[in-house]
């Protein structure tokens, strides 16, 4: 079966937008990616929403391709909803591209332009068809893809969450290989580099924040003319019952690189004497079998208690660690909502992990107000996303 292996995601407002309309999200195994539309703070609000469509994950990972669908159908209806409640949100909109990646196979939904996309073997494969006006001509061989790249209306989409009270969701299942890289990305990334630059960029980054970090600076040196976001992610296989190669089972631990400490030899003329057994072993020597098998049994009892409690209370620390938040700053100065603790252990294992990156530069907020949202408070999931969503919609200054 397969699993994540590795995975880094990250947003960038660009070099000419004033604030970011994409959101994401990056919640092994589910993954999602929505450029928002309509201006001001409306995009922002919808992005924002489909991806808080999809948080909940998969209740029914059976059929992945199905509620991927109706998760994205769901985000349609509240979208289409609030921008007919408010006027400042009329219009509004986003794209979706969402992956979860099962056992065996990667379902995806999609809605929009941004993108899916696989690197195998050194070849980049997309998975995903523009809903956009240059795309639909050049499937209908009346546009060559030189020309779509510099059409007048390449930014014109015909598909997206929201305008309409339905949406036709695109999905697929792409039967997924170990070793296979994901990447997730807006229009921001597409529209600035080609297809060949980007697979260029992975190929020459194995480690994934380097190539995410290097599909965002070359985005940004080619114009940076939208807002960035790109998310990747690495296949490894798991085979059941697989024991790695430093964890055997079944036998007995060995010392390697200590020397053996060898008896002293006799003096000669002297008589060794045979040392006395000390009286605690005498006596044990003397029990009755039955009871050294009592003895035994109260000693394996008691390693059996002391595994369970610890146990319990690792398992306690583990769930405690899932279910707290808090509020920080990711590598770019974006206000990002990270899952866990903010401590990390020798040798840089970190307590906590990047649940939600905001489009907010830290830089843009009130030194107050940096204070006292960025202070490491640990949190419940509702309160931090609460405060996210408060601070991407100007609620907080």
């Amino acid at each position: 079966m397969l699993r994540v292996a590795e995975q880094y995601a990250v947003t960038d407002t660009g070099r000419q937008r004033r604030a970011n309309e994409d959101s994401l999200l990056a919640h092994s195994p589910l993954f999602v990616v929505a450029d928002g539309m309509g201006g001001a703070q409306a995009g922002e609000v919808a992005s924002r929403i489909a991806v808080e469509s999809f948080r909940p994950g998969l209740e029914d990972s059976s059929q992945p391709e199905h509620e991927l669908a109706e998760m994205a159908r769901a985000a349609n209806a509240r979208i289409h909803e609030l921008s007919h409640s408010n006027a400042e949100q009329a219009g509004m909109g986003t794209t979706l591209t969402a992956v979860y990646v099962g056992e065996q196979e990667v379902a995806i939904a999609h809605v929009g332009d941004s993108r899916a996309y696989c690197l195998r073997d050194g070849e980049l494969l997309r998975l995903t068809d523009d809903h956009s006006l240059v795309d639909e001509l050049m499937r209908q061989g009346r546009l060559t893809p030189e020309e779509a790249v510099e059409h007048p209306q390449r930014s014109v989409i015909t598909r997206a969450l929201g305008p309409e009270g339905t949406v036709e969701v695109d999905t697929r299942s792409f039967h997924a290989r170990a070793g296979d890289l994901f990447l997730l990305c807006s229009d921001g990334l597409t529209t600035m580099l080609a297809e060949d630059e980007i697979r260029a960029l992975l190929l020459a980054n194995p480690r994934l924040r380097d190539a995410g970090e290097a599909l965002i600076a070359g985005a940004n040196e080619a114009g940076g003319r939208d807002n960035i976001t790109v998310v990747l992610i690495r296949l490894e296989e798991v085979l059941a019952g697989h024991v790695p190669p430093d964890e055997p089972q079944g036998e007995q631990a060995t010392m390697t690189g200590v020397p053996a400490i060898a008896a002293p030899a006799a003096e000669p003329g002297v008589r060794r004497r045979t040392p006395r057994r000390p009286r605690a072993a005498r006596q044990d020597s003397q029990l009755a079998p039955a009871a050294r098998r009592r003895r035994r049994l109260r000693r394996a009892r008691t390693l059996a208690i002391v595994i369970v409690v610890v146990g319990l209370l690792g398992s306690a620390g583990y769930l405690a660690l899932q279910s707290v938040y808090f509020i920080g700053t990711n590598s770019r100065g974006l206000v990002t909502m990270f899952k866990g603790v903010p401590f990390k252990l020798p040798g840089g294992l970190s307590l906590f992990s990047n649940d939600y990156v905001s489009g907010v530069s830290a830089s843009t907020l009130t030194p107050q107000r940096r204070r006292t949202l960025l202070d490491h408070s640990l949190r419940s999931e509702s309160n931090a996303a609460s405060l996210i969503r408060s601070l991407e919609l100007g609620q907080l200054e």
